[in-house]
């Protein structure tokens, strides 16, 4: 960030603004706001310079590590507080992992785009099966999909040869459903604050929520994996 203010007599045109930021990301990232920004960096996630008129200037750095700080939140469910943890090692020299053993997206590239046929290559799958994943709504009908998609229908893929078919899973959609109904209810008191960063403080507390439902998700089906074993 140093070099960045040392370039900041508000002409370098590396430097970007917060509507550029989310020009870039807005993507792959749509519910991506400024008051979401601003927040990120009230939780020191993330550091952009200032003008000598106070605005916010972004790096390409910046970028890349915004794109990989909303990557994480959205696809492992982790706490901005465990991602910062993360990146602070990271800024540090040392090399940490995040919990859960998740794989970690890089920060110098954003998530990739697949078309349909590029979806079914990668990973390894049938149109048909895509197209029973998307009756199931296990996976969205688009024009494109990202990295998530591919790990859904390679999922897919390996369970339909186990016999497991997605009109198998369809009652993992309505548990889903189910359960953001109830984040949903427990977000009420922070929705209905007024300050700027009320959204972003909301969708932050809704990943933690969902996070700690998947632990206790995951412990149901090992406890009950326990019991099969003979």
């Amino acid at each position: 960030m140093s070099e960045a203010a040392a370039a900041l007599a508000g002409t370098d045109p590396a430097l970007l603004s917060i509507g550029q930021v989310l020009a870039r990301l807005s993507t792959d990232f749509p519910d991506l706001t400024p008051s979401k920004l601003r927040f990120l960096e009230d939780r020191r996630l993330i550091s952009p310079s200032r003008t000598a008129s106070g605005y916010r200037k972004f790096t390409p750095d910046d970028v890349d590590r915004l794109r990989f700080i909303l990557a994480v939140q959205r696809d492992h469910y982790l706490p901005l507080k465990v991602i910062r943890g993360y990146l602070d090692d990271l800024d540090a020299g040392r090399e940490p992992t995040l919990p859960g053993g998740a794989d970690v997206p890089s920060m110098l590239a954003g998530e990739r785009r697949f078309t349909r046929d590029e979806l079914l290559r990668e990973a390894g799958a049938s149109a048909m099966l895509l197209q029973d994943a998307t009756s199931a709504a296990l996976l969205p009908a688009a024009e494109t999909y990202g990295d998530d998609a591919v790990a859904v229908l390679r999922s897919l893929a390996e369970l339909q040869r186990s016999g497991i078919e997605p009109r198998h899973l369809r009652g993992l959609k309505t548990t889903a459903d189910r359960e953001i109904s109830l984040i949903e209810s427990a977000l009420i008191p922070v929705a209905r604050r007024k300050d700027a960063g009320s959204r972003a403080k909301a969708l932050d507390l809704a990943r933690e929520i969902a996070a700690q439902i998947e632990v206790v998700r995951g412990s149901l089906i090992r406890s009950a994996l326990d019991r099969l074993d003979p």
